[in-house]
């Protein structure tokens, strides 16, 4: 089966103040690094994007939310309609502002995916788990959509209606360290935190 690699890049960079996905992180990119993953484990690498021409460096063929103003989920549904579109299988979703993904723990989620509608890693965070760092079928769409019609705009609102896998955390902190592989950069203050963990991986 084929599979999508999907760059979210569908916020509006509010709190950063500028495109969080072009700072640099150990000289690269974030967005690069974010692109290297997935082009390592996806059939083709897209971008989700709210405003495409701002992402027009990068050089990746980018498209708007079909549906305005819902957020992450809006993203998620326009990239599983794309992916339709081209005859793949589903997404491999991952968010713009991710300095550290895991290509492992991608790998781990590549492989499990044909066995499930979506597949998603358990993490240490408020949700205990990661929406943007996971795979999505096409055979969620239906339920994204209608959940959209009843007005549940939240990533896990749609969870319940699909056969969603989770990777335990357990298996997940086996691949590396779980709060640096899905550390955000959505300030300033996190992004230099960012730049002090890669320093330190390569000292």
């Amino acid at each position: 089966m084929t599979v999508l690699g999907v760059v979210m890049a569908g916020g509006l960079n509010t709190r950063f103040g500028d495109i969080k996905a072009f700072a640099q992180v150990g000289g690269t990119r974030i967005i690069d690094r974010v692109r290297a993953v997935l082009q390592a484990v996806a059939d083709e690498v897209v971008l989700s994007a709210n405003d495409p021409a701002a992402y027009a460096p990068t050089g990746l063929p980018a498209r708007p939310d079909l549906i305005p103003g819902l957020g992450a989920l809006g993203g998620v549904h326009a990239a599983l309609s794309w992916a339709r579109e081209r005859g793949d299988a589903g997404i491999l979703a991952v968010a713009c502002d991710m300095p550290f993904p895991s290509l492992e723990l991608l790998r781990l989620i590549r492989e499990r995916a044909p066995a499930h509608d979506a597949v998603l890693p358990e993490s240490d965070s408020r949700r205990g788990l990661e929406p943007l760092f996971g795979y999505y079928s096409l055979a969620c769409l239906p339920a994204i959509e209608s959940a959209i019609e009843r007005g549940d705009r939240r990533m896990i609102g749609f969870h319940a209606d699909i056969d969603l896998h989770r990777v335990p955390l357990e298996e997940v902190r086996k691949l590396g360290d779980a709060t640096l592989m899905f550390m955000n950069v959505n300030t300033r203050a996190e992004l230099e935190l960012a730049q002090r963990r890669a320093a330190e991986q390569t000292a």
